[in-house]
């Protein structure tokens, strides 16, 4: 990763987060409190940079249509967060399997 990787990194990163602040303050907060279960979960994908702005998209089309935030996720967002991301493996399952293929090697 070259300089210049880094440094367009954080411009998109910081376009994101001017996005995420446009939003109504209910967006803002359920938007936050994703990040922090997704960063807690951590799919694999989520380095990629493509499932958060998919969610700011999402909210943005709610935002025009003027639903509230609960209207579109529900009240459970640690369900929409794992609905989100349940075809998508995480760092979790990877350790996982590391684990169990270490211990079908061990049991050789």
């Amino acid at each position: 990763m070259s300089i210049q990787d880094i440094i367009e990194g954080k411009k998109q990163w910081r376009a994101h987060v001017a996005r995420v602040k446009a939003l109504p303050p209910d967006y803002q907060i359920v938007y936050k409190e994703m990040q922090k279960y997704l960063f807690k979960v951590g799919p694999v994908s989520l380095s990629d940079g493509s499932l958060l702005p998919a969610v700011v998209d999402f909210f943005e089309g709610g935002v025009a249509e003027g639903k509230a935030v609960l209207e579109l996720i529900g009240t459970d967002v640690a369900a929409f967060c794992d609905d989100l991301i349940k075809d998508v493996p995480t760092y979790a399952d990877a350790y996982q399997e590391s684990l169990s293929g270490e211990c079908g090697a061990a049991g050789k």
